[in-house]
């Protein structure tokens, strides 16, 4: 029978390896779920935008078209060419599939925020316990990340340079991370001072 050479102090530093690991994997995903949803995000508000114009450009222009003091101030060849990208604009939109786009954004976009907590979470709280539960975590949480990335959305170049100025600015740290007398804006707070009110002048 073959002897057991492991020692508990192996088997400790085996553990400490592991969950050492666990956490920068999760703090990197976390990491990466933050850059993606914010990137997904601020394409949404363009694309909300974009959809709010298309439902309310033909409404305006037909109404324009329909406008007597307009038919009198402008050539009957421009008030048919308002007509007609009246009736165009939402062939268009259709094409676009401009809603479909719109769901699926929100969709995208919450899914990687609650895998963003959730990865944060695993790091910060779930792996400080049972490292064999943690890394049955990690993979629950990496399948989902599977799934998610599977839609294959691709911002823009731009939404990535608005993301990175907006998480390198400080937008989404929070104020319980960041040591004491610096605010998300990374600007310094003077210390409160306790005591009587200064007397006025």
């Amino acid at each position: 029978m073959a002897e057991d050479f492991r020692t508990p102090d192996t088997d400790a530093c085996a553990v400490k390896a592991r969950r050492r690991e666990i956490v920068k994997e999760a703090l990197r995903q976390s990491e990466s779920c933050l850059w993606t949803s914010t990137m997904v995000f601020i394409w949404l508000r363009r694309v909300r935008w974009q959809h709010k114009t298309i439902t309310l450009a033909p409404i305006v222009l037909t109404a324009l078209a329909g406008a007597a003091f307009l038919k009198e101030w402008l050539p009957a060849g421009a008030v048919a060419v308002i007509a007609f990208l009246a009736t165009l604009i939402p062939s268009v939109a259709e094409a676009l599939d401009v809603q479909t786009q719109v769901e699926e954004l929100k969709r995208v976009a919450a899914e990687y925020k609650a895998l963003q907590d959730r990865f944060r979470r695993l790091a910060r709280i779930t792996a400080l316990g049972d490292v064999d539960e943690a890394e049955k975590m990690l993979a629950e949480l990496m399948d989902r990340m599977d799934a998610v990335r599977s839609s294959s959305i691709t911002p823009p170049q731009r939404y990535f340079d608005d993301a990175r100025r907006q998480i390198e600015g400080g937008h989404y740290d929070f104020a319980v991370d960041l040591p004491t007398g610096e605010t998300p804006s990374g600007m310094k707070t003077e210390p409160m001072v306790k005591g009587p009110a200064a007397e006025p002048m």
